[in-house]
């Protein structure tokens, strides 16, 4: 998936403006970026109909493109590049730590890389769900947060 799903990240990270001013532009070519990462990192086995309601994804659309604010979540992209996240010693993090590792998420590094940095006290091998867990499996992901938080 990564082979076929990293445009995204190089054109953002070294770009980031080219895609804002034309999506801030068009609202089809806002509407089609948005819900073609819907289309492909979501869990949906090819009918994305079956995962997300009809509203939802204009719905997300319309507010990025009300708000303007596809730059922002790009621009991420290109800051992390510049400064890459890295642990130096006594660096980690304490506090405890829960994660929902879902399987058709973009790749992710394995449990053993993470809790190099992470305290990890809390890890799920979810049995569905993609990039948009919280959209996709909202009863999932609560369910596991709840288990985390001992609520």
């Amino acid at each position: 998936m990564a082979s076929k799903e990293g445009a995204y990240s190089y054109i953002q990270s070294t770009k980031p403006l080219t895609l804002p001013y034309r999506l801030n532009d068009s609202p089809v070519g806002l509407c089609t970026w948005i819900i073609e990462k819907f289309n492909s990192w979501s869990d949906n086995n090819g009918e994305m109909n079956s995962v997300f309601t009809k509203d939802e994804l204009p719905a997300n659309a319309t507010l990025y493109w009300i708000t303007q604010t596809i730059h922002s979540s790009i621009r991420m992209y290109n800051e992390n590049s510049k400064n890459l996240f890295r642990f130096g010693e006594n660096d980690d993090i304490k506090v405890s730590v829960g994660f929902a590792k879902f399987p058709k998420e973009l790749p992710t590094p394995p449990r053993s890389y993470i809790e190099k940095g992470f305290n990890i006290t809390h890890w799920t091998e979810m049995e569905s769900g993609g990039h948009f867990a919280a959209m996709e499996q909202p009863d999932l992901l609560a369910k596991d947060i709840k288990e985390f938080l001992n609520i």
